[in-house]
C-alpha cells in the first residue's frame, strides 16, 4: 500500500491533468447520449460550457435569441426542449416585436372548445389524422389516409447519414407520421416501419438504368417488395433551388449509396433540372397515371413557385381530362436541407406564403380544392407557422429541418461539406456514429407529438377540434409600423374552401 501511494505521489500534476483528460475522453467515446462529445472527446464539451451562458453572453454582447438565422435559438430551444422533454414555456412574456410586419396573431374564440370525455383528444392530445384520404377522387386501388398531420419532409440518405435516417424512421413509426425518402430513393434506413413516401427526383434513383432513365419495372418492383411504401412524390423543384437540381458532393458518396443510387462513386452527383420521362403537362399527367396505375399508389408533385404560366395550364388539363396528381407539395423558398447556391437559395422562388397562395387559388376557381391534398413544407414546424398553413388551405405539414434539429443538429450550417458535427448530414462513419438511433428516435417522437399537440390545443383555444377548420379569418398578420392589422383573406386576396370535417373520432374510423 505504502508502494502505491509513495507512486501515486510522484505523479506531477501535469499527470493527473493528462489522466483527466483521458478518463473524459473515455467516457465521451463510450457514452451516447451527447452527440457532439462522443464525436469531439474533451473539446466538445466547450461547447455545452459555453451554451450554459450564452443566452447571457448573446444577451449582452452578441445577438439576443430571435435574431439568429434560419433558425433562432429560441424556436431552436423550443425544438430542443420538446425533444427532450424538458420544461418548453417561457417566462415573463413574449420577447418578440409583435408590431413587425408579418408577425402571425392566432385569434383565440372566447370560449374555448371543450372536449367531451369520448373525443379521442380527451385521453390522447397527440392524435390529429389528415381530414382527407389522398387518392380517393382518382379512385387509385391503393389510396392513402395519412394518421398524421405532420410528417417528415423529403431528406435523402446520403444528405442526411445512415443513423440520422434511421432514427427518423423508428420515431415516425412510433408516432405513426410518414418519412419522405427525399430524391435520393428508399434505402435500408427507411425500413424501419413507418410509411414511407418515396420522392422520385430527376435522377430517378434506384429506379433507373445505367444511362439515368426511369424504369417502370424496378418502381413497381421496389413497391412490391415493400408494402410500407404508400404513395409516390415526383419532384420537379424543391425551395432550396428549384429549376437546378440536386447535388450530392463526392466526398458523401459511400458504395452503399452508389449501389441504392446507381451511380458512380468518386464523383459528384448532379440531378438534372428537367425531367427525361416527360417533356410538358399532358406527357407528365400521363407518366403520373402509368405509375399511379401499376402501382395502385396515389402520385402527387412536388415543386417550388415562381412563374404560374404552367401551374394554370396544369389546372386547366386536370379540370379537363379529370386526371392529374393526387396530391401536390408546395415548397417554400425558404425552405432546404442540403447543398444549394446562395443565389438560388437566397432568390430564386418564392417563399411559402407567396407561393402556397398563388397556387391554391388557381386550383380553387377551378372547383379542384376538393380533389387535391395540398401538402406544404419550408420553415413550417413550429405551432404558430403549421396553424397559418392550415388557415391558408395546407391539409398536411411537412417538416425537414426542424426534424433534424430534434436529433441534435446544432445548425452549423456545413451541411454540404461533409464535416457536420452532430453526425446529422455527413457520411462521415466516426461522426455518424455519435448518434444513437435509440435514443434519437425517442427525441423525434417527442418534438413531433409536441408539435401536434401544441397544434390541436391553439385549434381547440380558437374553438376547432381539427386544424382543417381553421379560415383565414383566424389568422391577422401584422402591417409593419402603421399599426394595422390584416386576416389572411386581405392579405392574400382569397378565402379558402371549406374542408369536410365531421369530427376525428370518425376520421379515425377510416381504414386505407
Amino acid at each position: 500500500m505504502d508502494s502505491i501511494l509513495a507512486f501515486l505521489g510522484s505523479i506531477p500534476g501535469w499527470g493527473w491533468l493528462l489522466i483527466g483528460l483521458l478518463l473524459l475522453a473515455l467516457y465521451d467515446i463510450t457514452q451516447k447520449k451527447h452527440t457532439i462529445r462522443h464525436n469531439f472527446p474533451v473539446v466538445g464539451n466547450i461547447r455545452y460550457f459555453l451554451e450554459s451562458f450564452g443566452p447571457e453572453l448573446r444577451q449582452y454582447i452578441v445577438a439576443n435569441n430571435r435574431e439568429e438565422l434560419p433558425f433562432n435559438r429560441q424556436q431552436r430551444a423550443w425544438i430542443y426542449s420538446s425533444a427532450k422533454q424538458e420544461n418548453n414555456f417561457q417566462g415573463f412574456g413574449t420577447d418578440q416585436d409583435i408590431t413587425s410586419a408579418g408577425y402571425i396573431f392566432i385569434n383565440p374564440a372566447l370560449l374555448p372548445l371543450k372536449l367531451a370525455p369520448d373525443n379521442p383528444n380527451y385521453s390522447n392530445p397527440y392524435t390529429a389524422p389528415g381530414a382527407k384520404v389522398i387518392g380517393l377522387f382518382h379512385q387509385r386501388r391503393k389510396p392513402y389516409h395519412p394518421p398524421s398531420i405532420v410528417n417528415i419532409s423529403g431528406m435523402s440518405f446520403g444528405s442526411l447519414s445512415a443513423t440520422a435516417i434511421e432514427s427518423l424512421n423508428k420515431g415516425a413509426k412510433k408516432f405513426g407520421c410518414y418519412h419522405n425518402t427525399g430524391e435520393g430513393g428508399l434505402s435500408p434506413y427507411h425500413k424501419f416501419g413507418a410509411d414511407v413516401v418515396v420522392n422520385i427526383g430527376t435522377s430517378y434513383f434506384g429506379i433507373r438504368d445505367n444511362n439515368g432513365n426511369f424504369v417502370m419495372e424496378k418502381l413497381v418492383k421496389l413497391v412490391e417488395e415493400n408494402p410500407f411504401v404508400r404513395m409516390l412524390e415526383l419532384k420537379l423543384s424543391q425551395g432550396a433551388k428549384p429549376g437546378k437540381g440536386g447535388v450530392l458532393p463526392a466526398a458523401k458518396i459511400s458504395a452503399e449509396i452508389a449501389e441504392i443510387r446507381h451511380v458512380e462513386m468518386g464523383k459528384d452527383v448532379i440531378s438534372p433540372a428537367s425531367h427525361s420521362a416527360f417533356s410538358d403537362i399532358p406527357t407528365m399527367v400521363a407518366f403520373i397515371e402509368s405509375m399511379a396505375a401499376e402501382t395502385g399508389l396515389p402520385v402527387g408533385i412536388k415543386s417550388a413557385v415562381g412563374k404560374l404560366e404552367l401551374w394554370h395550364e396544369l389546372a386547366d388539363y386536370m379540370l379537363e381530362t379529370g386526371k392529374g396528381p393526387d396530391f401536390i407539395t408546395i415548397d417554400g423558398g425558404e425552405g432546404g436541407t442540403g447543398a444549394a447556391p446562395p443565389s438560388f437559395a437566397d432568390h430564386v422562388s418564392l417563399p411559402f406564403v407567396y407561393g402556397f397562395s398563388k397556387i391554391y387559388q388557381i386550383f380553387q376557381k377551378r372547383g379542384l380544392t376538393s380533389r387535391i391534398t395540398f401538402i406544404a413544407s419550408g420553415k413550417l414546424g413550429l405551432p404558430e407557422s403549421a396553424i397559418m398553413a392550415f388557415a391558408m388551405g395546407a391539409d398536411l405539414v411537412n417538416v425537414g429541418r426542424e426534424a433534424m434539429l430534434s436529433i441534435g443538429c446544432i445548425q452549423a450550417q456545413i451541411c454540404h461539406t461533409n464535416r457536420c458535427p452532430s453526425g446529422v448530414a455527413t457520411q462521415s462513419k466516426w461522426l455518424q456514429s455519435g448518434i444513437d438511433p435509440a435514443l434519437k428516435s425517442e427525441r423525434f417522437y417527442n418534438y413531433i407529438k409536441t408539435l401536434t399537440k401544441e397544434i390541436l390545443e391553439i385549434s381547440h383555444a380558437a374553438g376547432y377540434e381539427h386544424p382543417c377548420q381553421f379560415t383565414m379569418e383566424d389568422v391577422d398578420l401584422a402591417m409593419g409600423d402603421n399599426n394595422r392589422i390584416q386576416p389572411l383573406c386581405d392579405a392574400y386576396g382569397y378565402t379558402k374552401d371549406v374542408v369536410p370535417f365531421t369530427s376525428i373520432a370518425d376520421l379515425l374510423k377510416i381504414r386505407t
